[in-house]
């Protein structure tokens, strides 16, 4: 019978043994290969994964940096949008006070918006200088496209003179558009308050507009006194002011010598010729009023100036002065009996008071020798040597009442050469 075979412990013990003997060979061997291939090829067996990892590595580091870069980029954005957002933060700071500033006065809503504007720190001594010339507004073509078209024909970089006449005016406004002509001014205009001028002026190649018909204009146009009809021109301003066109208001019975557009400053909303005829009354002077009751206190100092004169006028578009147009011209209708230049400079230089808000127009003087009126020309100049020689820019014949013959004498003297033409009139309206 045959039995399994069966192994004692002594067989057994030496069979471990020689399982462990190879186990730690192997291991010893495959260490050394390891190292003699570590030695041999240190970036591995295989030459090409050399450069895979190379580009591998590279391609990290130009992550890491391009990561730097975008986040310095970031950085800046965050930098400068904080910036704008405080910047914003001004704005509607100051937009807010805008909006409550104008709550106050709603008729002054867009003055104050413009008046505010940005807000800055004050300059050195002796250098800060407030706001003069306000914006022009935009214009509005849909105001009278007719006139639109006609403006754009006939004025010279947005502005031109303007002139009203009716037939009652036709010989002072002939000596008027006559030397215009003369002295080369292509850039006029004469509103046509009647059929009838209309007709002369374009006989005579003079640029004229003829308005539709408006019977409240249309009647005093027709009839009314030279008062009433000045008081016209303040209605009909309005629209060439709309249209976006500085205008440089005339009467007729204004003589020109030179073309005044070459000495405006073009500075202020209003620029207008004086009443006064020497340096305090034109430009203003302290007028100091003596009360001796008062004892101690009996001076009083006040200022005084001599008025503007609303037959000549340059006038801006802007905002203030279509609103200076505006209240004359509404004054005027509620008050028939008013003249015209009285209500013009009280509404320029009146300040706000109680019950009373002032216009915030600038404004500004003109030179009374530039732009003279009859006063300072008979009684002052023709009688002076080197003064008499000077030639101004226009002279206005507002002071008296024999306009036509005056304007004649005036171009006699001037144009004409005869040093004797103004002799014959008085200094005032007697003879």
């Amino acid at each position: 019978m045959m039995g399994g075979r069966r192994e004692g412990p002594l067989m057994r013990n030496a069979s471990h043994s020689v399982v462990k003997s190879r186990i730690l060979m192997a291991i010893t061997i495959g260490i050394s290969l390891g190292c003699l291939f570590a030695f041999l090829y240190p970036h591995g067996i295989l030459s090409s994964s050399a450069p895979a990892f190379h580009s591998r590595h590279t391609q990290v580091l130009s992550a890491e940096c391009e990561s730097s870069e975008r986040l310095n980029e970031l950085k800046s954005q965050y930098a400068a949008a904080s910036v704008t957002n405080a910047e914003l933060r001004q704005q509607v700071k100051e937009l807010t006070e805008k909006l409550r500033l104008a709550e106050q006065g709603k008729d002054h809503a867009q003055k104050q918006v413009e008046a505010l504007g940005k807000r800055h720190k004050a300059g050195p001594f002796g250098t800060v200088k407030g706001l003069r010339t306000n914006p022009t507004v935009i214009l509005d073509e849909s105001v009278n496209p007719r006139l639109a078209k006609i403006l754009k024909h006939v004025a010279v970089q947005r502005e031109l003179v303007v002139a009203l006449a009716n037939w009652n005016v036709k010989d002072s406004l002939e000596v008027w558009f006559t030397n215009i002509k003369r002295v080369g001014i292509p850039n006029y205009l004469v509103v046509a308050l009647d059929d009838k001028i209309a007709e002369f002026c374009e006989s005579n190649d003079v640029p004229v507009y003829k308005r539709d018909a408006d019977e409240g204009i249309d009647s005093i146009g027709r009839t009314g006194t030279n008062h009433a009809v000045s008081g016209l021109k303040f209605r009909i301003l309005r629209e060439f002011l709309q249209l976006g066109y500085s205008v440089l208001l005339s009467d007729v019975d204004i003589v020109y010598l030179q073309n005044p557009f070459n000495y405006l400053y073009r500075d202020s909303d209003v620029e207008s010729m004086t009443d006064g005829h020497d340096n305090m009354t034109a430009y203003g002077f302290d007028d100091v009023f003596d009360e001796p009751p008062m004892g101690w206190a009996r001076y009083a100092h006040t200022i005084r100036i001599w008025v503007y004169n609303s037959g000549f006028f340059y006038i801006r578009p802007t905002i203030p002065s279509i609103e200076l147009l505006d209240r004359v011209a509404g004054r005027l209708a509620r008050e028939p009996k008013s003249w015209d230049q009285a209500v013009f400079n009280e509404e320029l230089f009146f300040p706000s008071h109680p019950g009373y808000e002032g216009l915030h127009a600038a404004r500004r003087t003109m030179d009374f020798y530039l732009f003279m009126n009859s006063k300072v020309l008979f009684k002052t100049v023709r009688k002076d040597a080197i003064l008499s020689k000077f030639k101004p820019v226009i002279i206005h014949v507002n002071y008296h009442p024999n306009k036509l013959e005056r304007m004649k004498a005036i171009v006699e003297f001037y144009v004409n050469g005869n040093r004797d033409g103004l002799k014959v009139f008085p200094d005032g309206s007697d003879w």
